[in-house]
């Protein structure tokens, strides 16, 4: 492993690719990704120059959310192979200077869990039960759910058992949420980061991290949405409660026993930017996303402005920023940039957000490039979603009878979900499944786009102007430049619609600087040498629309 990677604070500078294992790639024909098919594609992920890989659930599930239900926190999925193969994995990816990061799905686990199979045989009253959240119904006979919670999936909250209890469930029906004030809760999740720690995992990214605590008098929402204002002065029952600090701060000092450092990311959804830097405090996470700016439109004035909130916060409790376009939750951002950006619902993050805003999928594609440029220039961390350094964009005509997300399902048709930034990846641009399974094997799980051929790895590679090979730069230079300085920014004068900004100068005194042109006009460059761009400067050294350039000046 380089020297960089083996500091105790890599975290704070990593470039993270997120696998999402079902459609990365499928090495056994099954139309499943496997891990078989991660350690085939080590070579793409050293050649793309990325620091670490997050890896999404791998554990055995049922499969109601693709793996976010989790029946066994300490295995491996047969689908996706087995637990040696993991091992094997993870020793391959160090060797090849890759950290290793898996997912944790803390607030919930699968209803075929062996904790809550237990609590179901148990019954009411019973210790088994206190692990989860159940609860009496209202109503004269107990029919009516124990408060108006509703699932984020869509529908009421909570499910009925035979007895007559109810359980909480913020997600599907098969996760029911744990009861973290129970010791046994927290000493479960602590033997399964020790198992996977002591087998070499470099750290955690940490699913619905600001929902494990709850108000437990339960009370109802009354309509209270989240997230809430900056200025409220009450906290949402069940997003974002005080109770959850606590829990990782236990967490920290486990992480704090290993040697490097092992890290966790927070998936964490607050809307506040003081709040989220609380999770962030010293003796807490180490990172977490930073989804206000993958939510931001493509304006100026709102990135600059999240950009600013985001290194204000993060400077305040001595954390580094991370920087995020996408991930398996949302829209891909090709997708999201292609449409009109004014006038965007603030959790404007899902295809369903964007109905009835007709698509300029090369304008996307053009914004993303430059987006991409623009994420990996700022100080700190930054994350990339497989497919993104292929410019893929959303799968958004999946025939109704292959989608597979539970939002489809339990919005009663009305919300097609995430399966159109799930879908399996294009490794070459011929094959039955454009390489993403060996020719004549099952169907991918989810259908491919039949017109996916140019954006296929191979089609790609070595291509000069392509989006492979602008990532592939982009990490370069941002390695031989020190990660472009420390944390520090300094904005530049560019003009009202121009984010131009630069780093701290190296030891001669020369400054990295950004430049990012969001107007419809060219826009004059100052002196430098150019870096990287994200498309063709015009002739006249001109930063045309929709373009990031970065330069040594």
């Amino acid at each position: 492993m380089d020297g960089r990677n083996a500091r105790d604070d890599w975290w704070r500078h990593a470039v993270v690719y997120q696998i999402y294992p079902r459609s990365f790639a499928d090495a056994n024909g099954d139309g499943v990704g496997d891990v078989a098919g991660i350690r085939a594609k080590l070579p793409h992920l050293a050649a793309l120059g990325v620091d670490a890989i997050w890896i999404s659930p791998w554990y055995p599930s049922p499969m109601v959310d693709a793996g976010y239900d989790v029946s066994d926190y300490r295995d491996i999925e047969p689908v996706f192979g087995t637990l040696g193969e993991a091992d094997a994995l993870v020793a391959e990816a160090h060797a090849a200077g890759i950290k290793v990061i898996i997912d944790i799905v803390p607030n919930h686990t699968s209803d075929q869990h062996a904790l809550f199979r237990a609590a179901l045989a148990a019954g009411p009253g019973s210790p088994e039960r206190e692990l989860y959240i159940f609860r009496e119904g209202r109503g004269s006979s107990g029919e009516l759910p124990p408060n108006d919670w509703q699932s984020n999936f869509g529908g009421p909250a909570w499910t009925r058992v035979a007895d007559g209890q109810w359980y909480l469930h913020l997600f599907a029906p098969g996760q029911p949420d744990v009861d973290w004030r129970h010791p046994g809760v927290r000493a479960e999740f602590e033997q399964t980061l020790r198992f996977w720690f002591d087998r070499g995992v470099d750290g955690f990214r940490i699913d619905v991290a600001h929902g494990m605590a709850k108000d437990w008098e339960l009370p109802d929402l009354d309509g209270l949405e989240f997230p809430l204002p900056e200025d409220a002065e009450h906290d949402h029952p069940h997003w974002d409660q005080p109770g959850v600090h606590e829990i990782f701060r236990e967490w920290r000092r486990v992480a704090d026993e290993y040697r490097p450092s092992r890290a966790f990311c927070g998936e964490i959804w607050v809307g506040r930017a003081h709040r989220l830097a609380a999770y962030l405090r010293p003796d807490e996470l180490h990172t977490a996303f930073n989804f206000d700016f993958l939510m931001a439109p493509w304006l100026p004035g709102e990135l600059r402005r999240v950009i600013d909130a985001t290194i204000a916060s993060h400077a305040a409790v001595g954390a580094p920023p991370t920087w995020v376009l996408g991930n398996h939750d949302v829209c891909r951002p090709v997708s999201r940039y292609a449409r009109d950006q004014h006038g965007l619902d603030p959790m404007a993050r899902n295809l369903v957000h964007y109905q009835g805003r007709p698509a300029d999928l090369a304008l996307g594609g053009r914004r993303a490039r430059a987006a991409a440029l623009l994420m990996l220039a700022l100080p700190g961390g930054a994350y990339v979603y497989q497919g993104e350094e292929l410019g893929l964009p959303e799968a958004e005509d999946i025939p109704a009878e292959a989608l597979q997300d539970p939002v489809w399902f339990q919005s009663g048709g009305t919300d097609k979900g995430r399966d159109g930034c799930r879908v399996p990846l294009p490794w070459t641009a011929a094959g039955e499944s454009f390489g993403f399974s060996p020719d004549g094997a099952a169907a991918p799980w989810l259908p491919q786009p039949s017109d996916w051929a140019p954006f296929a790895a191979d089609a790609q590679d070595g291509v000069p102007g392509s989006t492979l090979e602008l990532y592939r730069a982009a990490l370069t230079l941002r390695r031989e430049l020190g990660e472009l300085g420390d944390g520090s920014l300094e904005w530049l004068d560019g003009g009202e619609n121009v984010l131009a900004f630069a780093r701290p100068a190296d030891a001669d005194g020369v400054r990295f600087q950004c430049w990012t042109n969001l107007g419809s006009e060219p826009v004059e460059l100052p002196a430098g040498e150019v870096l990287l761009a994200s498309d063709a400067l015009d002739a006249d050294r001109k930063l045309p629309s929709d373009v990031t350039v970065w330069l040594h000046g």
